[in-house]
């Protein structure tokens, strides 16, 4: 084999390894299925769906939301989000995503939201805030590993 085509077969085989889906940067259906797998997480919550807790966040999850005195545990956030179930619920929201990074099985996902929670008294509070979400490939799809964020008040 020649210089030529060693080089030739060097340089093709690299571009076959970069450019397989292992290695390669994230593709405009990992940022849509980032912000669907996000949309579903704040659906699930209005919709008082219990269970997306378990299946969206990994065991090791650690969020820090900014009412927090320090990051949360996925059983930590459990508990305060029952806790938040029995005071009144989120009626309605609507999310503005910012930026959207995919690298391989890891995205970050920053995006500005308005929400409307509705009290057990009937009272209605819509808020404005910003979260940072990072997710990792699973089997399962994306999950939540950690997040922070909050109201803007």
């Amino acid at each position: 084999m020649t210089i030529n085509h060693k080089l030739t077969f060097l340089i093709t085989g690299f571009f076959a390894i970069a450019s397989s889906p292992a290695i390669a940067q994230g593709s405009a259906d990992d940022e849509a299925n980032v912000i669907l797998t996000i949309e579903r997480q704040w659906a699930a919550e209005q919709n008082g769906d219990e269970e997306w807790l378990d299946t969206l966040l990994v065991d090791k999850f650690s969020g820090w939301p900014k009412n927090a005195p320090a990051p949360r545990s996925k059983s930590s956030t459990k508990m305060w989000d029952r806790f938040n179930d029995d005071q009144g619920k989120t009626i309605e929201h609507e999310l503005y995503f910012q930026n959207i990074v995919v690298h391989g099985d890891v995205a970050i996902a920053h995006y500005l939201y308005t929400s409307a929670y509705e009290d057990k008294e009937k009272k209605v509070e819509v808020n404005n805030g910003r979260y940072t979400d990072i997710l990792v490939r699973t089997d399962d799809g994306w999950k939540f590993i950690a997040w922070h964020g909050g109201d803007d008040k």
